[in-house]
């Protein structure tokens, strides 16, 4: 693992490289996009096992707010995860030196790689994977999001995710938690993003996911005009990489030999 910093629009964002123990086999990329809560180190163990189940490198970072990136402005746009597939991460990966490459984005993280897919060039963009992405609120979610703010402010969670974000733990709890409580945010919806999406899909999640129901999968499959494999793992929540991970490294490893 090779720890650094980039800079986007003014910002100084933490990244890590990872790479198999036996080098990577081609020049492609997996770039990992963390969800409404996460940041580098939060994937734990997992880029470094994806890096030596798939072969190739994996590089990963913190959005301003999260981890031990530059602070960000608070309370979010509404719109901060299309904000972010359309003009953050193409401008990761110019500055990251990042040729082809295959997005693996988690919650917030899903719905960005599927809005960079659908609604930019995404040059060199050879397929997406995504763990419990969004694409419309749903009252399900919003309820599990409520209860997350009664956690932050009378339980453990603030100091659970201080261990990641340090000084950054308010602003990426608020920035994530306001956004999608405001009252406008239940008519927020990325939909059509999907008819632009030119390479092929892997959707992932639990069939316990307290962040979102099989309609966020459904929505992918009859949105997306290409091909979309899924991968629906019972007895797991919001986290596949976490929960299930053996099962999950096993359909990306077959996904990217299919690519």
């Amino acid at each position: 693992m090779q720890l650094g910093y980039i800079e986007i629009n003014g910002k100084r964002l933490e990244c890590a490289r990872f790479m198999p123990k036996r080098g990577a086999s081609s020049k492609v990329t997996i770039l990992l996009l963390h969800e409404g809560l996460g940041c580098v180190s939060m994937w734990r163990d997992f880029p470094e096992r994806l890096a030596e189940a798939t072969g190739l490198e994996v590089f990963a970072y913190s959005r301003a707010g999260y981890g031990a990136s530059d602070p960000c402005e608070v309370p979010r746009p509404l719109d901060y995860m299309e904000e972010a597939g359309l003009n953050e991460v193409p401008e990761v990966i110019k500055r990251a030196g990042i040729g082809e490459h295959i997005l693996l984005g988690h919650s917030d993280g899903g719905t960005i790689s599927l809005v960079y897919a659908g609604g930019t060039e995404a040059g060199g963009l050879l397929g997406v994977v995504t763990f419990a992405a969004h694409l419309f609120a749903e009252e399900e979610g919003l309820s599990s999001i409520r209860q997350a703010r009664g956690n932050y402010l009378f339980g453990d969670l603030k100091e659970g995710l201080r261990k990641y974000h340090g000084e950054n733990v308010d602003c990426a709890f608020w920035g994530w938690n306001l956004a999608w409580l405001h009252p406008d945010f239940k008519e927020w919806n990325v939909e059509r993003f999907l008819q632009g999406v030119t390479v092929p899909l892997l959707a992932v999640q639990g069939y316990n996911d307290e962040y979102g129901t099989l309609a966020q999968i459904e929505a992918i499959i009859n949105g997306a005009p290409v091909e979309v494999e899924t991968l629906l793992l019972p007895e797991c929540g919001h986290s596949p990489h976490k929960e299930k991970q053996e099962e999950t490294l096993a359909a990306i490893q077959k996904f990217i030999l299919g690519l």
